[in-house]
């Protein structure tokens, strides 16, 4: 990526019930001279957002979906000898037949959307929900998927992303005050404002709560470091991937909606690989958990590269995605193709030479 080329929207929304103040960051002029519309934040990397930051503007846009962009499948790697080839999946966020088109293209299941791949290893990046219309659906065919996977000799594992705590918030804490730092919010109507759909949580259930509830936040294979969200908040989590996986999971686990609270909102932040500094951010991310490259989802693709502007741009065309986007010296892979907005949902097989 050119650093610093185009810039979009910053962050999720939260809404926030009184006591708002527009944080001083927020830009009077959107990007390519555009008047700023409330989406459109943009700080040059995460250490710009102040003490207390709470995401409170406006989100993502979704535009209309009307053609997915194909691409043509990698060929499966022969793993006779050792482990399977490793793929990986970006933000699917309910995109159920997008993301089966997408798994049958790179072989890993067949028509019936059953595990085919043997000994492959599929890792899922976060955000299986909101915005798309059927969330628990992805949710039920990555925990099928992971069953079937492990009786081939391959895996299909998830990680944590900040859309699970999102949904999990809502549900066990519904409409209770949370502290935000910028007034009184709720994980409620913060899973409303970012795309949350009645139906995913009338058809939620215990073990997809308990599913998401263990998830890691962080992992490392082949050398390639694993996250959901392009920010250093996890390195205020622990020094380890042990450690960072274990506290997210004990906060989960103490049941308090502002510990909740503050773990969405950090894993919340983005574009801190994107600008000057990006490629120390990701060097300081791999010094302390390891790994060669990171490969993470959360901002979409068409943002990095300031593709998109804000909503009220004239141009509603769909962005062009044609694979993943490796930029910040080449540490980084960014694998949100930006499905929600009629861009691509990414099944990538690593690794991704630059």
């Amino acid at each position: 990526m050119t650093q610093g080329a185009g810039q979009g929207p910053e962050m999720e929304r939260t809404p926030v019930l009184r006591d708002f103040r527009v944080p001083a960051y927020v830009n009077e002029t959107g990007p390519y001279g555009h008047s700023a519309h409330p989406g459109d934040v943009v700080p040059a990397h995460e250490e710009a957002y102040p003490e207390g930051y709470t995401p409170t503007e406006q989100d993502l846009p979704v535009i209309n979906q009307d053609d997915t962009l194909q691409t043509a499948a990698d060929p499966a790697t022969d793993a006779a000898d050792g482990p399977g080839p490793l793929f990986v999946v970006g933000d699917v966020h309910g995109y159920l037949d997008e993301l089966m088109g997408a798994l049958q293209e790179k072989d890993l299941v067949d028509a019936a959307g059953n595990w085919c791949a043997g000994t492959a290893r599929l890792w899922f990046l976060g955000d299986f929900t909101d915005r798309g219309p059927d969330g628990i659906g992805v949710i039920d065919l990555v925990m099928r998927l992971s069953a079937e996977a492990a009786a081939a000799g391959g895996y299909c594992k998830a990680l944590m992303g900040n859309h699970e705590l999102l949904l999990i918030g809502a549900k066990r804490f519904s409409d209770t005050p949370v502290n935000s730092g910028a007034g009184t919010a709720t994980f409620q109507a913060a899973w409303l404002l970012n795309g949350g759909q009645k139906t995913d949580m009338d058809r939620l259930q215990d073990h997809h709560l308990q599913w998401m509830a263990r998830l890691d936040a962080i992992e490392e294979v082949d050398g390639h470091l694993l996250v959901h969200s392009d920010t250093t908040a996890y390195l205020d989590y622990g020094d380890s991937i042990e450690a960072v996986n274990d506290t997210v999971r004990e906060t989960l686990t103490r049941n308090d909606a502002d510990e909740v609270w503050d773990l969405f909102r950090k894993f919340t932040k983005r574009f801190s690989f994107r600008d000057e500094g990006g490629a120390d951010h990701v060097r300081s991310l791999l010094d302390t958990y390891g790994g060669a490259r990171i490969v993470h989802g959360h901002s979409p693709i068409p943002y990095l590269l300031g593709e998109v502007g804000s909503e009220d741009d004239e141009d509603k065309s769909s962005p062009v995605v044609e694979g993943p986007h490796v930029y910040a010296d080449g540490l980084a892979i960014a694998m949100d193709g930006g499905v929600t907005m009629a861009g691509k949902l990414l099944v990538q097989q690593l690794p991704l030479d630059i």
